[in-house]
């Protein structure tokens, strides 16, 4: 009877390794062909992945190059910027300090920055830490990013101007992703701690899981070594571009890792925060950052089933096949990124690229996630490129008939000297426009590294070319009454901001 029990001991044990070795057929065998393809189909230069599956990584390699043109390779210790996937690291720690008996997160913002305003004083009397991290303030989807990003504004004026903008919607009525938002929070965690927010990540979540080649700010990414680089397109051509500089709103994107340091992050969210048998992460703040606070919307999916959207603290929250999802996405200039957990599952995912360029980094998410759950080969990244190349198809073909009326040399309603001098938005401050040939030419306050040509194409309106790529190619309408330039329209690429400004000449 004893040798009887050892043995089946022992065949159990056994088949419990086995099925923690046991990959899906697609993970095993058609991975690294799989993402061959992609890089070629998105003409992406590289791709880092890593999935974790019941606490052991299972996959962690880099693909590709570091730049573009050269050598040197991607592998799991490559640095890519993480961007909003940031946000789930500074939600986590809000609720760590909860979690510790130091704050609520229903406290009012004004508790820890009294000199917190918003354009209504009463919703600045009212929102709390936990609307700042879950978007239900009021704002547009990226409203008053134009004014932040890559600007010269310091944390404190980024507050500033933001309480200075009139949200679009009611206080909690409709989500809206707000990156300054988690700039309030980061200055909030900073009052209740008493350490800054950098010093907070670095010393409470990122050196006790030892992310060591983790950077928690964007200044620290110069000189730093086995660093993708950023890349963009730049009529088709896929271009090498500065990594953005974004310390003035880090707690929302800056941090910069690879997948070797971000299979730590999924190992401890999916073991009730431990790592190598520490409680790093209080459990209950994990729960409390994955807990729902914001409807986005009814969600769907192009093959499978999925039903709602929702929103915690730096956390999307859906349904998937009847599994939760916990993840988020980041972009910023020349990356974009996904993380995944399942929690029921025991399952995590990271995929990296360093091109903005690219759907890859959702379709190969979703790939893992099918082979994981037994369902269909869907081929995701050949799905969201033929969409994606339609999509471009279209805003080629527009760009391309404005460039073609630019061209067309048409007669001005005023002489160009008439459009120059400075024009004022009331929360952005000053722009200025001064004629260079037949073109004008455009410059800020706050962003001193930006510039724009503006030719006219008909209609009182001119085509806005911006020197960062980034920044889109926009059509900038102007109003004109009585023979003097009153004003004019300013807008961004989507990728950045869908609000526009009205820039009011000065008389």
């Amino acid at each position: 009877m004893m040798r009887l029990f050892l043995i089946t001991g022992f065949l159990m044990s056994s088949l419990i390794i086995d099925a923690q070795a046991v990959k899906p057929a697609f993970i095993a065998d058609s991975l690294d062909a799989y993402v061959e393809q992609a890089l070629s189909g998105w003409q992406m230069p590289g791709v880092a992945i890593v999935v974790v599956k019941d606490g052991q990584v299972v996959v962690s390699k880099g693909y590709g190059y570091l730049e573009s043109g050269k050598p040197e390779k991607v592998d799991e210790n490559t640095l890519f910027m993480i961007a909003s996937n940031t946000k789930a690291f500074t939600g986590t720690a809000m609720a760590m300090l909860e979690a510790e008996g130091k704050c609520s997160l229903d406290d009012r913002v004004q508790k820890y920055l009294p000199d917190f305003t918003m354009k209504d004083p009463w919703v600045a009397q009212h929102i709390t830490l936990s609307d700042v991290m879950s978007h239900r303030i009021g704002m547009e989807t990226f409203q008053g990013d134009f004014m932040y990003w890559e600007s010269a504004l310091t944390s404190e004026e980024v507050i500033e101007k933001f309480g200075q903008l009139t949200p679009k919607y009611d206080f909690r009525a409709k989500w809206g992703y707000c990156n300054a938002g988690f700039l309030v929070a980061g200055e909030c965690l900073e009052k209740i701690s008493g350490l800054s927010w950098e010093q907070f990540i670095r010393e409470r979540i990122v050196n006790p899981l030892e992310m060591s080649r983790t950077l928690v700010m964007t200044a620290e990414v110069d000189g730093a070594e086995n660093l993708a680089s950023a890349h963009t397109l730049v009529d088709g051509q896929m271009t090498v571009i500065p990594h953005c500089k974004i310390d003035n709103i880090a707690p929302a994107a800056s941090i910069s890792s690879s997948v070797n340091d971000m299979s730590h992050w999924l190992i401890a969210l999916l073991d009730s925060g431990k790592y190598n048998g520490k409680q790093v992460i209080p459990y209950p703040a994990i729960r409390k950052a994955q807990y729902p606070k914001s409807i986005i919307r009814r969600a769907g999916h192009p093959f499978n089933s999925s039903h709602y959207s929702l929103y915690g603290l730096g956390w999307d929250l859906r349904d998937y096949e009847g599994r939760e999802i916990v993840s988020h996405t980041g972009g910023v200039d020349g990356f974009v990124t996904s993380v995944c957990l399942i929690p029921e599952e025991d399952l995590g995912i990271v995929v990296l690229t360093n091109t903005d360029h690219n759907g890859f980094y959702e379709a190969m998410k979703w790939e893992i996630i099918d082979a994981y759950l037994g369902l269909p080969y869907r081929n995701y990244s050949d799905f969201y490129l033929g969409r994606y190349k339609q999509m471009w198809k279209n805003d080629s073909s527009q760009l391309a008939s404005w460039r073609d009326s630019a061209a067309m040399d048409l007669p001005l309603p005023l002489k160009l000297s008439k459009f120059e001098g400075k024009y004022i938005h009331e929360v952005y401050g000053n722009a200025y426009l001064e004629s260079k040939g037949d073109d004008l030419h455009l410059t800020f306050e706050h962003h001193p590294d930006l510039t724009a040509k503006l030719e006219y194409i008909g209609n009182n309106s001119f085509l806005c070319t911006y020197s960062s790529p980034l920044w889109g190619i926009k059509v900038f309408p102007f109003v004109i009454e009585e023979g003097k330039v009153i004003s004019f329209t300013l807008s961004v690429a989507d990728f950045l901001e869908f609000t526009t400004y009205d820039f009011i000449k000065e008389k």
